[in-house]
């Protein structure tokens, strides 16, 4: 319950035109909506992507109805070419990688639920705020432009390599203007991921409310500002590389193109002196960055849930803090081990072994924790708790195969295989996805005033849980059979052209089929209860942190004028001689009886 002793503010006037209140907003609410929705389009746009590779993959020569309307030259009579298979590759990965996993959690939650959780009325900046969310806007819409150029999407992966990526049409179809418009949208999306960071930074240190000291922070907010931090360091690096790369393609520089190079038998010239591992140097600074700002918004959630459901405080509070900050440095330390094949030093490998061995230990540390957490605890298996339990055992399960891939001879061997497919669609992709349901699940009686089905978000889950485990679990074993990834047909490769190889691909592309036909239960519960879920409470869950004191949905500026004062950790569950099992980080009253 609100404080009804919480200082007096200035009360902001919501606008009362439709375009300035739901599209050009400034309130963080909106914004944090219209990010969820954002990314919302671009994983089903990304899941259908991944449904058309698995089915090419399995069956080759079938003919996909309707995909010639998508591209009629890599797609003729509805058989995919093995070149538009990587085109759609590259946008599979950068829709998900940049407008799935770093949108929804850090933008959209973080936006809608970290001024609310520090008790202020906004973002610091709401015009920044707008101009970021609008800019990641535009940069989407420039990157499903390339399926409707001329040449068709590039095909040089999410990791866009030179000289692949830097020469044009002469290296494949999709390198000329698709390649092009892929850059200005990366270079875009990293100009609005910086005015957010800035954004989150600002907010987090210089708005909370008077008695929210650091270390009385739901973990959430810890999570978003270290990502905030993570961003504003990695996507500089990112965007400055796409300049250097779109230069090399459009002005005749060679910051990544040497001399010399023959391409389908003929000389590139006009290019000297430059090198495509600077490429990789750059792109991988921000690279293994990006890993956990994809998923430190998820642990964030994570921890925030389990506690609430399981009736007890977060066990270990300032270890988790501490360790997501050590995750956060130690990210910037080890980007080399995506480069063990690239001819680096057996000396530079072994560093960046040690550092990315290293890096386990605060995950581990939260790993403990998290099963602390459960440990004894009272639970109440909601679908949030589903989803948050299942994103622990996806993080713990993707990131034991990451041991492997730490020691340079092993990576040599797995590198260009589906054991690293496995590894980071588990710990990176999966895991994360995992945390934005649980986080839906949780958020959406705040979000909009009404619970979603619990029936129909278990029967998603125990679906999804088990498919991903059958999709992404059989990839370790493929790789170490010696399965290439980016292959797009297996049938003219000798040794993988048998059936312990296909018949595996078969049942992987089956569970795909099903997992994602699951993800239609999802969307139908979520749509479906905007409209007609039960309503919520203000407190639904019995949850202490401040966005559980306030209105369901929350007025325009939060609290209503008043700023309430803070008094208690975010995770007081079962405390002894209180009223309830729970205290609100704001309550007076339970202050006292706890006293």
């Amino acid at each position: 319950m609100a404080d009804v002793q919480a200082e007096a503010v200035h009360v902001h006037h919501a606008p009362t035109g439709w375009i300035r209140k739901y599209v050009f907003s400034l309130d963080h609410k909106v914004i944090g909506k219209q990010y969820y929705f954002l990314a919302l389009f671009s994983v089903f746009v990304g899941l259908f992507l991944s449904i058309l590779m698995r089915w090419h993959l399995v069956w080759p020569d079938a003919h996909i109805p309707l995909l010639h309307w998508l591209s009629a030259t890599g797609a003729p009579n509805d058989q995919m070419t093995p070149e538009y298979y990587l085109s759609v590759m590259t946008m599979h990965a950068t829709l998900m990688v940049f407008f799935v996993l770093t949108t929804a959690p850090q933008s959209g939650f973080g936006n809608y639920f970290l001024p609310i959780q520090i008790g202020a009325e906004d973002m610091a900046f709401p015009t920044l705020n707008m101009l970021s969310f609008w800019t990641t806007f535009v940069a989407l819409m420039v990157l499903i432009a390339t399926f409707f150029v001329a040449d068709g999407p590039p095909l040089s992966g999410w990791t866009a390599y030179p000289p692949l990526s830097g020469l044009g049409s002469v290296t494949g179809p999709g390198e000329a203007l698709g390649q092009d418009l892929w850059i200005v949208s990366i270079a875009l999306f990293c100009v609005g991921s910086l005015l957010g960071a800035l954004n989150f930074i600002a907010t987090l240190l210089e708005l909370r409310t008077r008695g929210m000291k650091l270390m009385r922070l739901p973990l959430t907010c810890w999570a978003w500002f270290i990502t905030a931090v993570l961003a504003l360091l990695s996507f500089a690096v990112l965007f400055s590389a796409g300049v250097l790369l779109l230069l090399d393609r459009l002005g005749g520089t060679s910051f990544f193109i040497p001399a010399g190079l023959v391409v389908s038998d003929r000389m590139i010239p006009g290019h000297q002196g430059g090198s495509p591992l600077l490429w990789q140097h750059l792109f991988w600074f921000f690279g293994h960055p990006e890993v956990y700002i994809a998923i430190l918004p998820g642990m964030g959630i994570t921890s925030h849930i389990l506690s609430c459901f399981a009736r007890k405080p977060i066990f270990g509070y300032k270890a988790m803090a501490y360790s997501m900050m050590a995750i956060g440095f130690l990210s910037f330390c080890v980007w080399g081990h995506h480069m063990f094949v690239s001819g680096m030093s057996p000396y530079t490998g072994f560093a960046f072994s040690i550092m990315t061995m290293a890096i386990g230990v605060p995950s581990a540390i939260k790993t403990f924790n998290w099963l602390g957490t459960l440990w004894g605890g009272r639970l109440r298996l909601t679908t949030a708790m589903l989803f948050s339990i299942g994103f622990v055992s996806l993080f713990v399960t993707g990131g034991l195969s990451g041991l492997f891939l730490a020691q340079p001879p092993v990576d040599v061997n797995l590198h260009a295989g589906y054991f690293v497919v496995g590894h980071f669609h588990m710990v990176m992709g999966v895991a994360a996805i995992f945390g934005m349901i649980a986080g839906t699940f949780f958020w959406f009686p705040k979000m909009f005033g009404r619970m979603m089905n619990e029936t129909l978000g278990k029967i998603h889950f125990w679906i999804t849980f088990t498919g991903v485990y059958c999709i992404f679990m059989p990839m370790h074993f493929l790789g170490i059979a010696g399965n290439i990834r980016r292959y797009s047909r297996f049938t003219e490769v000798a040794f993988l052209n048998s059936p312990h190889i296909l018949n595996v691909h078969e049942f992987m592309s089956i569970a795909a089929f099903i997992t994602g036909a699951a993800q239609l239960i999802f969307l139908f519960n979520l749509f479906w209860s905007m409209f007609r879920g039960k309503k919520a409470t203000e407190n639904p869950w019995e949850a202490t942190s401040l966005e559980w004191t306030i209105p369901s949905p929350p007025p325009f500026d939060n609290f209503g004028g008043r700023h309430p004062v803070v008094r208690h950790g975010p995770y007081e569950y079962g405390v002894p001689d209180a009223a309830e099992d729970f205290i609100t980080q704001d309550s007076a009253e339970a202050a006292a009886a706890g006293s």
